[in-house]
């Protein structure tokens, strides 16, 4: 009973219908890790961020220009904009003017401060590049991950098929009554325990590929799964040709964290020119056109003559003093007409009023900000130079014990296959005393789960081989070689 139970359960396990889907090999992966992964997508954004400031600063060298118009109504007794002159009166007036100012002189601040953010924005692509080779290295690692799980798998599912058949040959033989019962219920502990062990390392696999699955941000529920070449045939370079010296020289030439390094102290240097330029005289030139025009409309009424009155002069007409009298009139109350202002374009260019200029900017006292500014730009030159020494430094000896940990781990792996055939003779040989009778079951499953390691063992250190080769590959800065 246990042992059909035992069957039915290892059944499920192979249950469920396999869909046809395509698998994605390593370089697919990598391809859509960059092209999707939310890391690279964020330095991207930064890129285009850097390349837009390249384009306002190379925009800032042309001269500004601008226009500007006002349009209002004035009441009580307000200057005309057009004569100057104060009147009561309401009028609508519009202002129009256009003016410009461009840089003639800066010490080269400009010059300096464009190629300080082009030399930014060719660092935030290195930085996108950094981030894209260490993403393909994380995904070339989970890859390789997932390709050891489903080793293992096969590896418990196969002692998990010669338990079931040592299983089967014991039970007839208990049944025949040539071997006690304890032989079978030995083997069938074992087998319960190397199913558990074989649902372990699915879910093993599982768990690899879902964070591979994050890296890539792929959709956690989409169907996936991937190519599995033998890992004998996954390419490794010859550790002959990745001695830590060579690859460290390559490493200073190729790796994207060393040109960032390199472009952020040289645009760090370009800006301090910027802080120095401030603090230096700078001559500019200006210009303007202007215009206005008003508008009124003023009604005037009809007179008549009302007689004479004297103004208070007098004069002399041959000896006779005669008072000097002017005309009176008075209003008839009745609009003649009305009295409007010049048309539109006629004031405008009555109005039209030209102006050019040279301006000469000196910095005098500013409580200390330039001066402030410039010697933190030097700080910041220096703290780059620091930057990019520290990182060199921690780059050779990443690389020294990358190489010391891949010569280890081919030692290991060597050393692990040796282990493995050492095994397999020594389970050879117990099957055949244990089919006699001349060994017991626990001294069986004893070297069953010995074999059962050693080839776990020997896996893990294969894989573990590669990768610590492809990381040396990665130092190199030419991309791994899938």
């Amino acid at each position: 009973m246990k042992t059909k139970t035992l069957l039915i359960i290892i059944a499920a396990l192979y249950a469920g219908t396999v869909s046809a889907q395509e698998k994605w090999g390593l370089l697919k992966c990598v391809q859509y890790a960059m092209d999707n992964n939310i890391s690279i997508k964020l330095a991207d954004l930064q890129t285009n961020y850097a390349a837009l400031q390249v384009k306002q600063d190379k925009l800032g060298q042309y001269p500004n220009v601008s226009f500007s118009n006002n349009y209002g109504m004035s009441f009580g007794l307000r200057e005309n904009p057009t004569t100057g002159v104060l009147s009561n009166q309401r009028f609508v007036s519009t202002g129009l003017n256009l003016q410009t100012n461009v840089s003639i002189f800066n010490w080269y601040s400009r010059k300096n401060q464009i190629a300080a953010d082009e030399l930014e924005l060719l660092a935030a692509r290195a930085t996108v590049d950094k981030q894209k080779n260490d993403i393909a290295l994380i995904v070339a690692n989970l890859y390789l991950q997932i390709l050891l799980s489903k080793e293992q798998e096969k590896i418990v599912d196969v002692q998990l098929q010669q338990t079931l058949v040592q299983l089967e040959k014991t039970r007839k033989l208990v049944n025949a009554g040539s071997l006690p019962e304890l032989n079978a219920a030995e083997l069938e502990a074992q087998a319960a325990r190397d199913t558990a062990n074989l649902i372990t390392a699915r879910g093993a696999t599982q768990q690899s590929i879902l964070s591979l699955k994050s890296t890539m941000n792929l959709d956690a529920a989409a169907p996936f799964d991937i190519d599995t070449p033998p890992v004998d045939k996954i390419f490794v370079e010859d550790i002959a040709s990745l001695q830590p010296d060579v690859v460290y020289t390559l490493a200073l030439q190729n790796l994207p964290q060393q040109r960032v390094n390199d472009l952020k102290s040289r645009a760090a240097a370009k800006t301090s020119r910027v802080a120095w330029a401030a603090m230096r005289p700078t001559i500019g030139a200006f210009g303007s056109l202007s215009s206005n025009y008003i508008y009124f409309r003023t009604p005037y009424y009809g007179v008549q003559a009302a007689g004479q009155e004297q103004t208070g002069a007098f004069v002399n007409n041959g000896g006779t003093i005669l008072p000097v009298l002017r005309p009176v009139f008075t209003s008839t109350g009745k609009v003649e007409g009305y009295i409007t202002p010049a048309p539109f374009f006629r004031q405008l260019n009555n109005n039209f009023g030209q102006n050019i200029g040279v301006n000469l900017s000196v910095p005098i006292f500013n409580g200390g900000a330039l001066r402030t500014g410039y010697a933190r730009s030097k700080l910041n030159l220096k703290n780059w130079e620091i930057v990019k020494e520290q990182d060199n430094q921690k780059l050779k000896n990443d690389i020294y014990q990358a190489y010391n940990a891949a010569m280890t781990a081919l030692q290991k792996f060597n050393a692990s296959a040796k282990s493995v055939s050492t095994a397999e003779k020594s389970f050879s040989f117990a099957q055949k005393r244990y089919a006699v009778g001349m060994l017991g079951t626990f001294e069986l499953i004893t070297n069953q789960n010995n074999l059962f390691r050693e080839k776990l063992q020997h896996i893990l250190n294969q894989y573990d081989y590669v990768f610590k080769m492809k990381v040396l590959e990665f130092y190199k800065g030419q991309g791994l070689k899938l």
